[in-house]
């Protein structure tokens, strides 16, 4: 019993102490923090598990200069880029294409 009551107390202090911090105007922030940092996150493993230039095991690192021109033009042209590379160069063609029309 002295258990739960003691549980409850705590979880009544986190709450108030979260109440305090992060109220519903900090909520855009928090969630463009968390899509920046997952963005970040996202490239540094990509760097780490496929860029050709990084080594981790000891028989790639042993070779001081790298003959894998295909590995690194596969890294560099990825799908994305692969698929931008179709697409009009905008960042918003509607608005670009209602403002620039003659009226």
């Amino acid at each position: 019993m002295a258990e739960v009551v003691a549980s409850e107390k705590e979880n009544k202090n986190i709450s108030r102490l979260m109440g305090r911090w992060i109220k519903p105007e900090v909520y855009p922030l928090l969630a463009a923090m968390t899509f920046v940092t997952s963005m970040c996150v996202f490239q540094l493993t990509r760097n780490l598990l496929a860029n050709p230039d990084v080594r981790i095991n000891k028989a790639r690192r042993s070779t001081a200069v790298l003959e894998n021109r295909e590995e690194g033009e596969r890294y560099a042209e990825h799908s994305l880029r692969k698929f931008l590379r179709t697409r009009p160069p905008e960042i918003m063609p509607t608005i670009n294409h209602f403002f620039s029309e003659d009226k």
